[in-house]
């Protein structure tokens, strides 16, 4: 039975990749608790250990006493003439090992050891399981479908079962039993106190690490995936860029007769690719993002992170695409927000714009007009007083010389000679008697 013990010790071990001694550790600790369990008066002790033989698999007990004089605590003491009968060197003070009888545990220690098995290999597993996937976060893993329900499908990954749910689906699959797919490492989280790996079909990084795998190039280094948008199911988009310039990028990632793209097509289950260039410049960027549409001009608001593209008129339904899905994955791509219009279109906005800067400076025209106007009826009515005041003084001071009543420019020039010669006046009265 012991042989058989070994042997299913180190099945466990090939099949769940949990260490053999961490099993003996184990069963060893199993041995300790089913001992206090059974001898209450031995629960504080410490000196007390599990032995299992690597090779034999026999197991038992040890308990560590103190050799002395006289015995008070007999669990954890010895007599001096009880000991030396196993060695005749022992003196007060040593301690020696006592072997305890498995048998003496009974039934019930035999189920806590059990259970005590159990819980540490069940903590080794998930310890397992959660340190293997963990580094394994952000990768691709093959897997068997098990079971699926409304809410969410099982798969089996190999030395673990992971949880497809269903906003991580893709319209495309059918998930059926025994069904083999690749599948995206989202997470590993715990749940009910055990770690469970989230898996994904919809993930945008599936479509990069499947063409990682199908195109050496990528895997090199030499070609990069810069950006990815995906509409799980129904379309994707990959923007890829050379790092050598003497490789072509997007014939790389299609491969000789599109070998490549189809692979990854087969594995999403005819799911379209877009595979375009990247390009620093963003408005050939966007225009690349809008294929299988021509852009025929890119106008940037760079404050808003906003683009009018305008296309075709021909091509603005291929532009936009099925209920504006190519729009969609070109801004997710790009990161700008598209506003796409069509030539005609655009000749109809910019005729509006130019009317309504006509209309505007037409507007600002009138307003300057009606301003002149204003300002010069001011004029006159502030000119008016002046003039009878003028045309008094010019009667006023004409009086002798009998002039009769002139024009309002006249009398202002009259009034100015008159105030020059005035001076004169006073000296020619003064020469009469």
């Amino acid at each position: 039975m012991n042989v058989e013990f070994i042997e299913a010790i180190k099945l466990l071990e090939k099949e769940r990749g949990i260490d053999a001694e961490v099993l003996f550790s184990a069963i060893e600790e199993a041995l300790v608790s089913a001992y206090k369990r059974e001898v209450p008066s031995a629960r504080n002790n410490e000196n007390i250990s599990g032995v299992v033989d690597r090779e034999t698999g026999e197991m038992w007990v040890e308990v560590m006493k103190e050799i002395v004089e006289e015995v008070e605590d007999p669990d954890s003491q010895i007599a001096l003439e009880e000991a030396v009968a196993y060695n005749p060197d022992f003196e007060p003070g040593d301690y020696i090992a006592m072997v305890v009888n498995k048998d003496q545990f009974g039934r019930l220690a035999a189920q806590t050891a059990k259970s005590v098995i159990n819980q540490r290999l069940s903590e080794a597993e998930s310890e397992r399981i959660h340190n293997e996937f963990s580094s394994r976060v952000g990768q691709l893993a093959y897997g068997v479908v098990q079971r699926r329900d409304r809410r969410e499908v099982i798969v089996d990954i190999g030395r673990a079962e992971a949880v497809l749910l269903r906003n991580e689906q893709s319209r495309l699959d059918s998930y059926e039993f025994n069904q083999r797919m690749r599948f995206y490492i989202l997470k590993v989280d715990e749940r009910r106190s055990h770690p469970v790996i989230y898996v994904s079909r919809s993930h945008p990084n599936l479509v990069r690490r499947l063409f990682e795998q199908e195109v050496p190039e990528i895997g090199s280094g030499i070609v990069e995936i810069v950006e990815v948008s995906r509409e799980a199911g129904s379309r994707s988009k990959i923007a890829v860029s050379s790092k050598d310039p003497n490789v072509d990028a997007v014939g790389s990632c299609v491969g000789q007769r599109g070998i490549r793209v189809q692979a990854v097509i087969d594995e999403l289950h005819g799911e379209k690719i877009d595979i375009i260039e990247w390009d620093p410049d963003i408005v050939n960027f966007l225009s690349n993002a809008l294929s299988p549409a021509k852009v025929v001009r890119v106008d940037l608001f760079d404050e808003d992170k906003a683009a009018r593209v305008v296309v075709p008129d021909h091509q603005l339904s291929l532009a936009i695409g099925r209920e504006g899905q190519n729009a969609r994955l070109a801004a997710r791509l790009t990161g700008w927000k598209i506003d796409i219009k069509s030539e005609s279109q655009y000749h109809d906005l910019i005729q509006e714009q130019l009317m309504r800067r006509f209309d505007a400076a037409m507007l600002e025209a009138g307003a300057d007009n009606e301003s002149a106007e204003n300002a010069e009826a001011t004029q006159q009515e502030n000119a008016e007083p002046a003039k009878e005041v003028t045309a008094k003084q010019a009667e006023l001071g004409s009086d002798e010389a009998e002039q009769p009543q002139v024009e309002t420019a006249q009398v202002e020039g009259t009034e100015a000679e008159a105030v020059s010669e005035r001076p004169e006046t006073p000296a020619a009265t003064e020469d009469q008697p």
